[in-house]
Formats: C-alpha cells, sequence, structure tokens
C-alpha cells in the first residue's frame, strides 16, 4: 500500500491509502488512512488531479520548511526539472519520464529532505514545465 496525498485541480486535498494507482489508468482508489479493505473507497479521476504525492508519512513535518534547492551530492539518474502549476506552486525535482504531450510523469523532489518521496504530475495541471 502506497501513502498517498492527493491535490486537485480544484484546491481539494484528500490523504490515505491507495493499491491500485496506475498512471496508465484512468481511475484509482483512495482507501481511508488505516487501509481498511472493507472501508468506503473513493474513486479519484486523474484528470482531477494536479498530482499525488507519494508520501512519507500522512501527517508530514509541519517544522519542515519547503525547499526547491538541489543537493550537490544527489546522484540520483535523470534529468532535473521545473514544474510550474497552474495554482502558483513552483516544484523542483528529478524526472526520468517526461515527454511533453503525455498526461503525466513521475518526478522525485529536489527536497530529499521533504515529506514527498515522488510525485505523479497531471501535465494538464502545469502552466509551465521545464528542463534545468
Amino acid at each position: 500500500m502506497n501513502k498517498i496525498v492527493a491535490h486537485f485541480k480544484d484546491g481539494q486535498v484528500a490523504k490515505g491509502l491507495t493499491v491500485d494507482f496506475n498512471p496508465a489508468k484512468e481511475r484509482f482508489h483512495l482507501l481511508d488512512e488505516n487501509g481498511v479493505m472493507d472501508a468506503p473507497k473513493r474513486e479519484i479521476a486523474l484528470a482531477d488531479l494536479k498530482g499525488l504525492y507519494f508520501v512519507k508519512d500522512l501527517e508530514g513535518d509541519l517544522g519542515h520548511a519547503k525547499s526547491n534547492i538541489f543537493d550537490p551530492q544527489d546522484l540520483t539518474p535523470g534529468s532535473r526539472i521545473r514544474v510550474t502549476f497552474r495554482d502558483g506552486e513552483v516544484m523542483h525535482g528529478i524526472t526520468q519520464g517526461y515527454t511533453p504531450g503525455r498526461p503525466g510523469f513521475f518526478m522525485v523532489p529536489a527536497d530529499r529532505k521533504s515529506n514527498t518521496q515522488r510525485c505523479y504530475v497531471n501535465t494538464s495541471a502545469a502552466l509551465d514545465i521545464v528542463f534545468l
């Protein structure tokens, strides 16, 4: 099970777990924070998402100051990228899968101390995507 935080284009945020996210499919399910399979599931359409954040902890670290600075010692393979979302958020990271014209891609944030391990970006929610 993956711990996720779903950020929607309309500004809503939902937290929970998923076992069936697949970027090649149009929908996936969000389970409650306990992962109870018999509990009601929320079906989420990828088209409604800004991004899907795969996180270490659903609570996050309120004391952590967000950063877009790359660690010069980080040898993560891939291309450095900057995503400016339509809501104004800017995220720097590393991707191996961004191709213009595709509906989405994964990236690892530049801030390796953040709660986010990786993020699936819906390209329709991005205003600008630039290789650095």
